[in-house]
């Protein structure tokens, strides 16, 4: 679904980051699920250096995502994700033991499994300081362990809750950003699911709309331009 200038649903995402980040901004989600559900959807771009005062009155934290449809205000991604499978029509009916399981799939994949993973984010990042050297091994222990209980929980099965849902793209998304390769390779049927998730045209077609404002406003594009 290409991006709609005139659609009601409007996602709020930065116009440039660094390198390292392009392509992991956590607007990628709630792109992915509109590219997935069909819903079109169209941009604002903020800067990511110097935040406009007035958007922390649409996100206390000055985070991207922000999503707007019509009147209705979303943040947090997780939230964004809810809220677009519920307006395509995507989440199971409300009581059911499906939809229990998307939900809880895709709160575990925010609350079990993406703090660890940015946590040896950060100590991949600050690996020169004496405090990332001392507590990255123990780190790497305790996710490959919740690595292991994800891969064996996951099973034979082609997604986390049935159907392919909100909580696969959550999941794929953070295990896309682990830092240190191993850890996904030392789980071949998880190294599988991400590849099955990113593989999806809905996912390249998201990814590739994230990106392309990155590289029109690249900083030293805009010195050039000066």
């Amino acid at each position: 679904m290409p991006i709609d200038p005139n659609a009601e649903l409007e996602i709020t995402a930065f116009e440039w980051v660094p390198s390292f980040a392009q392509g992991h901004v956590r607007d990628l989600r709630p792109r992915w699920a509109c590219e997935e559900w069909g819903l079109p959807y169209k941009v604002r771009l903020i800067s990511a250096l110097e935040r406009p005062e007035w958007y922390f009155t649409d996100q206390p934290w000055g985070q991207v995502p922000y999503v707007l449809d019509g009147e209705v205000g979303v943040f947090e991604s997780g939230a964004t994700l809810i809220h677009i499978a519920e307006k395509a029509g995507a989440l199971p009916p409300i009581g059911s033991q499906e939809r229990a399981a998307v939900l809880s799939w895709l709160l575990a994949a925010f609350n079990s499994v993406e703090p660890s993973v940015m946590e040896l984010v950060n100590c991949t990042i600050s690996r020169k300081e004496e405090w990332a050297q001392l507590h990255k091994p123990s780190l790497m222990e305790e996710l490959g362990g919740r690595l292991d209980r994800l891969q064996t929980a996951l099973g034979d099965d082609e997604w986390l809750a049935g159907a392919f849902s909100i909580a696969d793209i959550a999941m794929a998304t953070i295990l896309r950003g682990l830092p240190d390769p191993a850890l996904l390779q030392a789980q071949p049927k998880l190294a599988a699911y991400v590849e099955r998730a990113i593989a999806r045209p809905a996912f390249q077609r998201a990814l590739e709309a994230q990106l392309a404002p990155f590289a029109e406003n690249e900083p030293s594009k805009q010195k050039e331009g000066a």
